[in-house]
């Protein structure tokens, strides 16, 4: 399933506070790169999870009693690392134990790094072994389900802002490879968040160092993952 912006309203307006009776601590899990991991990237340090747990009212009113806090206890397990590819995913899963009765949800960003690493230029196996790797990874981890997460473009589509030295056209066709692995991993496990899409109508104050989520980059983040964590919840 993908959450498109359409869906993402309707659910959001559809869920009342009372179909989150207390029933436990909700966990929420993040897992993959700076997309999750941005809060080094801003002056308040915030990151998506923080957000989508307890919201900052001050900084964004708009999410004021819309988040897992104000809904019934829930608390943050924050693996992403800021640089993470699909190689580290193992180690940022180390000693974790699934949640005692409360649910939880797991949210997964990869692909970025591993594009800036290579990916972008593959014309080989290159992507194939991106796919295995993330594919055994979500085999063996023990929470769920996991809410995978697309890569975005900072480039908004536009070849002249291309960063990467690399063709545009083979750049573009392996972003696609990338975001169509995670859409068949996400059938698999959970569920897709089209932060690709969500992303492209945005603007460059959504991002910092060309590639990293800014203060409302992380805000657009978590309004990406909102709709579909709350449902989660929802239904544990």
């Amino acid at each position: 399933m993908t959450w498109t912006r359409r869906r993402i309203a309707a659910l959001t307006a559809a869920l009342p506070a009372w179909v989150f009776a207390q029933r436990g601590m909700f966990t929420l899990h993040t897992f993959g790169d700076s997309i999750l991991d941005c809060g080094h990237y801003n002056d308040r340090g915030v990151h998506p999870g923080q957000l989508l747990v307890r919201n900052d009212d001050r900084l964004f009113p708009e999410f004021q009693g819309r988040d897992l806090s104000a809904l019934g206890p829930a608390r943050l397990d924050h693996r992403a690392v800021d640089g993470a590819t699909v190689d580290g995913l193992v180690g940022q899963a180390r000693g974790l134990k699934p949640a005692d009765g409360g649910g939880s949800v797991a949210l997964l960003t990869i692909g970025g790094n591993d594009l800036l690493r290579g990916l972008a230029a593959d014309r080989g196996p290159g992507v194939k072994a991106f796919e295995t790797k993330l594919f055994a990874f979500l085999r063996g981890l023990r929470v769920g389900p996991v809410l995978l997460g697309t890569v975005y473009d900072p480039t908004f589509g536009d070849d002249s802002r291309n960063f990467l030295g690399v063709d545009p056209k083979v750049a573009r066709a392996n972003h696609q490879r990338v975001n169509q692995v995670l859409a068949q991993a996400a059938a698999q496990h959970g569920a897709l968040v089209d932060v690709h899409a969500h992303f492209l109508t945005g603007d460059p104050s959504w991002y910092v160092h060309t590639i990293e989520p800014s203060l409302r980059g992380a805000s657009e983040v978590r309004r990406a993952f909102l709709p579909a964590v709350l449902a989660r919840a929802a239904a544990r």
